[in-house]
């Protein structure tokens, strides 16, 4: 079995590629959903915190790094047994696939065999972010700006899905990694 880390910064179009590849049916695991699961199940969020409702703590966490880390201390182990659990389940399958946002912010990469990083130039980020999300523009900044710089990743990664085009150009990059991967 082959793991891929699927990641990619805030909006640079990670969540299709990751339908992309659920579509081809491939078994793909969301860390983005799992952690939204676990922030609302959460009673030492809600403690710690005083919500565990996304939104609001976003907006504490984001404008403080030390707030972030401790909420990161809490989800990031607990992603990370759902993965190895995910691929323990799906051993049978050729390629399995776990995306998550935080990869390398997490230190996750021992647990792939190959990382696939999904791109999209800051700019177009930036407006998608304000037009999905209705974020001002400094707020969608500041989301931006609480990850690692894309550039970083490009370096760490063995594979660059480039989304700046179309989406029929943007799953023809899947199919294209896809053959890489097999």
């Amino acid at each position: 079995m082959i793991k891929v880390g699927l990641t990619g910064n805030i909006a640079s179009g990670k969540s299709c590629v990751e339908n992309f590849l659920v579509q081809m049916s491939y078994k793909v695991y969301d860390a983005d959903s799992a952690s939204h699961k676990i922030l609302e199940e959460s009673l030492i969020i809600k403690q710690i915190f005083g919500t565990n409702k996304r939104e609001e703590l976003a907006k504490t966490v984001f404008s403080d790094k030390n707030k972030l880390k401790k909420l990161e201390d809490i989800i990031h182990p607990l992603i990370r047994q759902e993965i190895i659990s995910f691929f323990d389940k799906n051993c049978h399958e050729k390629i399995v696939f776990a995306s998550v946002p935080l990869l390398f912010e997490a230190g996750f990469e021992d647990l792939f065999d190959k990382i696939i990083f999904v791109f999209a130039p800051d700019e177009i980020r930036l407006n998608r972010l304000m037009e999905r999300n209705s974020y001002t523009k400094d707020y969608a900044l500041l989301r931006m700006n609480s990850q690692m710089p894309q550039e970083e990743k490009l370096k760490r990664s063995d594979f660059v899905i480039n989304n700046d085009k179309s989406l029929d150009e943007l799953k023809n990059a899947v199919r294209e990694c896809l053959e890489l991967l097999e």
